[in-house]
């Protein structure tokens, strides 16, 4: 049920129309949880009901760990609620990509030995909701939340329908006091939400469906493409993904603030950054906060020295690529992710040192250039996300690198500059606030024949054959 079917559209009107009449806050509840259920459902509803059982355990262990005192019971307590999700995280995510790996490990070592592949269907969101159970139960752990009494509120705080498939990854801390909240029928936020979704049906159809039509051939059969096509096919995943993502995760704001709920903010112009580490405090941010609050600092941080910190960056990298895509080439972005920061790291510690490289970084020209360098490493890395072998990744960094005929574009390239200006442009009016001046001082009627527009252009732009949201895969 994709956010931008008229099958989601036809659901949430159901449940916003039915939401807004219900005057009772513990029918709101119940209907969002029905609605939340029957959403998942309609992909497996017996996947569906794993998340419902993982829930409750999750809930009975949170309890127990309120009410024992003894640090023995407690770890161990966490230890199986942690135990519990990684292992069901593990079973359907990366069970046949470890046996895969042994398999190929013992074929180069001359062995025949065949290892069986296991027939499992992977639940779409696993890692989002598995993330968001195991910040749970280590905040109740360590006392950072209280433990969720009402079973039906935190089983909506895990099975939410916005974020469910694709996040946000949604803290307890802010989402469950929301649930008990009263909610009110607001104009301005009802507003609010409609632009989110308009927002992001336009990232999603206009822009990130379009430029899969450039990229995903080439990244398909990139020895059949020349240089020019597999530059284009680099720029345009690029784009794709971001608008992808970032779109899935508008309208998933969007829906949460029509039904009076507030979802943590989770783009902020990525490709604006200045550097890598500033990338990821941009970029998919819930999940980099989540990696820096149960991974990185946990495991020393950057308190230690310049090594130990720098293994820290590793470890969080990698296991964040691996929390991609059960797949080596995943492994290898996070990895190369990994040597950005730590590079970038070593390179404020000698700006530290020169202060006139420090105060040149600092300038426009030198905010440009660390911009266009930045842009240039995460388009480096997107290869290996991207690319399904790393053979595959090889040809295309080849083909850029050193000039080669072959196919041209899948479509004429004019069209994806066109929206590649268009991405810029409104990177430019959001940066320097003239939406939100627009937004103000517009007309009501000029503001709605605007939202017309972008909805027309949105359904003219969209592909005949629409495309699954990227991030539903992982």
């Amino acid at each position: 049920m994709l956010f931008c079917s008229q099958q989601f559209l036809v659901f949430f009107t159901a449940v916003f129309v039915v939401y807004w009449i219900l005057p009772w806050r513990r029918g709101r509840v119940w209907l969002l949880l029905a609605a939340s259920f029957a959403f998942y459902a309609s992909w497996n509803k017996w996947l569906a009901g794993i998340i419902c059982l993982s829930t409750a355990l999750d809930y009975v262990i949170a309890l127990g760990l309120e009410a024992s005192t003894v640090p023995r019971r407690r770890k161990l307590l966490l230890g199986l609620s942690l135990a519990a999700n990684l292992g069901l995280l593990c079973y359907f995510k990366y069970a046949n990509f470890f046996l895969t790996s042994v398999e190929e490990t013992l074929h180069a070592l001359g062995a025949t030995t065949s290892v069986p592949v296991l027939h499992i269907i992977l639940p779409v969101g696993i890692s989002f909701y598995t993330f968001e159970a195991i910040n749970y139960t280590i905040d109740v752990y360590r006392g950072r939340v209280p433990a969720e009494q009402d079973l039906a509120h935190f089983m909506l705080f895990i099975s939410f329908f916005p974020h469910l498939i694709a996040g946000p990854i949604v803290r307890a801390r802010d989402f469950l006091p929301q649930i008990r909240r009263p909610k009110h029928w607001d104009w301005a936020r009802l507003n609010l939400g409609g632009q989110y979704l308009l927002m992001g049906l336009f990232k999603k159809l206009a822009i990130a469906d379009r430029m899969a039509l450039y990229a995903d051939p080439v990244f398909a059969d990139p020895g059949s493409y020349g240089s020019a096509a597999s530059w284009v096919a680099l720029l345009a995943y690029a784009l794709q993904i971001y608008c992808d993502f970032s779109g899935y995760t508008d309208m998933a704001l969007g829906s949460a603030h029509l039904l009076g709920y507030k979802l943590a903010k989770n783009f902020h112009m990525p490709y604006l950054a200045g550097n890598v580490s500033e990338f990821w405090r941009r970029w998919h941010i819930s999940l980099s906060t989540w990696l820096r609050d149960y991974l990185f600092i946990p495991l020393g941080g950057s308190r230690g020295n310049t090594w130990q910190t720098n293994r820290n960056l590793m470890v969080t990298m990698v296991l964040g690529g691996l929390w991609h895509g059960a797949s080596w080439t995943f492994v290898f972005w996070g990895l190369l992710h990994g040597l950005f920061l730590i590079t970038h790291r070593a390179f404020q510690r000698i700006c530290k040192r020169q202060e006139r490289l420090d105060r040149l970084a600092q300038t426009g020209p030198g905010t440009v250039i660390r911009i266009g360098v930045t842009f240039s490493c995460v388009c480096l890395a997107w290869i290996f996300f991207r690319a399904p072998t790393f053979a595959a990744a090889g040809t295309i960094l080849s083909k850029l690198v050193i000039p080669t005929a072959g196919l041209e574009a899948p479509l004429h390239p004019r069209s994806f500059w066109y929206m590649a200006a268009v991405v810029v442009i409104c990177h430019a009016a959001a940066h320097y606030g003239i939406w939100k001046k627009l937004a103000v001082r517009a007309p009501a009627a000029a503001l709605g024949f605007g939202y017309a527009l972008v909805l027309s252009i949105s359904l003219v732009l969209a592909p005949d054959a629409g495309k699954a949201f990227i991030y539903f895969q992982f």
